[in-house]
């Protein structure tokens, strides 16, 4: 997915990493028949609320928070062809900076999401501007870097007062407006549904259009996209704002639902989370960005429950830590299904209709 920049790939452009229409080109009556199920669901929660119990709508939920988060970085590396390993940077800045004006200004929620954008689009423009000499494994490095620096300057003791530094904020979780007789985790999933669905509609329009089509190209091909009259830098830098501010209002929508921000929320593992989330659902792909939202939240909470099984349930001899399992379980996808869960979903659906 790296963009060509010398002259032994000039002749050769580069092939996306899945073989799918990467804006969702299908019958759009399934996805809206997906959603209506979706909201259909926490109402069930009093006719079988061991199934659908409260716990179960917050994962739910983060589960939405995650595949936002993940939708925004496809934006950058599947659709854009740039490569980030520092987009839980962006995911800090939006959880902080929701968590920062509820707690000192007294904001509703629900006023947040704009603020957050606009302030993580501003902080991923100005990223991606120094990034525009960097490509490929250096643009990677540069963004490693920030992921590594952020939660460490959350922590600065000139920015206590603000941020809470090692401590954190302490936050509410929202509850349901108007007098809705719905609890407080049946309220945020039917409000990260909603976003959710804002969010991919909006990336969606984004990439069937000519700055979609203009940022395909760059990750195609850059010297032809240049050739062509595309302003490269430009859409570049504007791809790393949006991107940012995806995954900011991600890391927002994180705050309220777990009520809590501390630094060591946002450690490096958390960018490597989202990448491995887009490449196992697939790059290039919006049901792909969501599938990794699913196995980020799924696998991650899974994998203690996956070790046991092995050892006490299968009787295997072996004491698999829950890192192991989720290794194990990787490889075997990627071997499997090199192109992700929705690539590899498209070409077992080609080859039964062949």
């Amino acid at each position: 997915m790296t963009t060509a920049s010398s002259a032994d790939t000039a002749s050769t452009p580069a092939v996306p990493a899945t073989p799918t229409a990467p804006v969702g080109s299908g019958d759009r009556r399934w996805v809206w028949a997906i959603v209506a199920v979706a909201a259909i669901l926490p109402l069930l929660r009093s006719v079988v609320p061991d199934i659908v119990s409260d716990y179960r709508l917050f994962l739910m939920s983060t589960m939405m928070i995650a595949a936002i988060a993940v939708l925004g970085l496809n934006l950058l590396t599947g659709f854009n062809g740039q490569i980030s390993l520092g987009h839980g940077a962006f995911y800090a800045v939006g959880a902080y900076t929701a968590a920062v004006l509820m707690d000192k200004l007294d904001l509703p929620y629900w006023t947040l999401l704009p603020i957050v954008a606009a302030v993580c689009f501003v902080v991923g423009f100005l990223f991606g501007l120094p990034a525009l000499r960097l490509e490929g494994h250096y643009l990677a490095l540069a963004t490693f870097a920030l992921a590594l620096a952020v939660p460490q300057m959350l922590k600065y003791k000139w920015l206590e007062g603000l941020t809470g530094g090692v401590q954190g904020i302490v936050l509410l979780k929202p509850e349901a407006p108007f007098g809705l007789p719905l609890s407080e985790d049946q309220w945020l999933y039917y409000y990260c549904l909603l976003v959710m669905v804002l969010l991919y509609w909006a990336a969606w329009n984004l990439l069937r259009g000519r700055s979609g089509r203009a940022m395909m190209a760059i990750r195609d091909h850059l010297m032809a996209a240049d050739t062509m009259g595309i302003d490269t830098a430009r859409y570049k830098t504007i791809t790393f704002g949006i991107s940012a501010a995806y995954t900011g209002i991600a890391g927002a929508l994180s705050a309220s639902a777990i009520a809590f921000v501390a630094p060591d929320s946002f450690g490096f593992f958390l960018s490597i989370s989202l990448l491995i989330g887009l490449v196992v659902g697939g790059v290039a792909s919006l049901p792909g960005s969501i599938i990794g939202g699913i196995f980020t939240v799924l696998v991650q909470n899974s994998a203690q429950a996956l070790s046991n099984f092995v050892k006490n349930d299968i009787g295997l001899p072996y004491d698999l830590s829950p890192y192991s399992v989720y290794g194990i379980l990787l490889l075997v996808l990627m071997y499997v299904m090199p192109t992700g869960i929705a690539g590899g979903v498209v070409m077992a659906w080609r080859r039964l209709r062949r």
